[in-house]
């Protein structure tokens, strides 16, 4: 196990910053990383405390400072102390600029204005909050997505996931013996998805759930059986339906609303 220093230095909330090196460390199995977060560094002072923070504890410096002075600055300051600095978002800012014949604009923490798409987030996280599990089902057709599942398919994870992209996703649950909601059939303008899994990931799944809730007891809800034959009944009436349907037992949340966006995208398209 490799221990570092990573210094993080941001003019905006870093949370750009982080979201990348994190990405990337995951990487490198036997990397042990100690950051050190450096966030809103606008003026000569706050530049100096990082460097003070960096002569302490040397390591790594990854910044995405767009103020020419700062940067210059920081650099300098890296090339006295001997440690190594890397700007994360050059690389992708030359591309763009390349391509869109034009230069950055260089305006510090531009990536995290509040702006329409900033609010949207907001509005779809409450959304999905206020339509979890079969909650404000009046409201279905409001949504962008709506996910129908049986039990322990990661519906709401994904939902929350899917909100912080902007989708206003809402979920319903599939229990057996008990018909889908009315107002699953009345929608005209969201994008419905039908959620499975393997009936045998499913059982260990749910006995998983139950032992964190201190539940031994063996029901229908862990009957390998009967799990089969729930699965088997949801898949059937998200086919009889016309829905779209993700089996989600190898997928990663994220891999889950990737596909998830993917069929929006062209649901969309389609309406247009």
């Amino acid at each position: 196990m490799k221990t570092l220093h990573l210094h993080l230095v941001s003019d905006s909330t870093g949370e750009t910053i982080m979201a990348v090196s994190r990405a990337c460390l995951v990487q490198f199995e036997n990397a042990h990383p100690i950051e050190h977060i450096w966030s809103m560094i606008r003026t000569d002072r706050q530049l100096d405390k990082v460097l003070d923070g960096v002569k302490a504890n040397p390591g790594l410096v990854l910044y995405t400072l767009v103020d020419t002075k700062l940067r210059d600055a920081l650099e300098a300051g890296c090339r006295k102390l001997r440690v190594p600095f890397h700007a994360v978002l050059d690389p992708v800012l030359s591309a763009l600029s390349r391509f869109l014949r034009k230069p950055a604009a260089h305006l510090p923490g531009r990536q995290h204005a509040l702006d329409a798409e900033y609010f949207g987030r907001i509005e779809a996280m409450d959304y999905a909050m206020a339509h979890d599990d079969g909650q404000a089902l009046h409201a279905l057709d409001k949504a962008d997505v709506v996910l129908v599942g049986v039990s322990r398919t990661s519906k709401t994870p994904t939902c929350l996931y899917l909100a912080n992209r902007g989708i206003k996703a809402a979920n319903v649950p599939v229990v057996p013996g008990v018909p889908l909601p009315a107002e699953l059939d009345n929608i005209h303008h969201a994008l419905v998805v039908g959620l499975t899994n393997d009936p045998s990931s499913l059982v260990h799944v749910r006995r998983n759930r139950l032992r964190m809730l201190n539940e031994e007891r063996e029901t229908t809800y862990v009957d390998p059986d009967a799990v089969k034959a729930e699965v088997v009944a949801a898949r059937r009436m998200f086919t009889q339906r016309g829905w779209p349907v993700l089996d989600v037992s190898r997928r990663s949340i994220e891999e889950t609303a990737a596909a998830i966006l993917d069929l929006y995208n062209a649901f969309r398209a389609k309406k247009a």
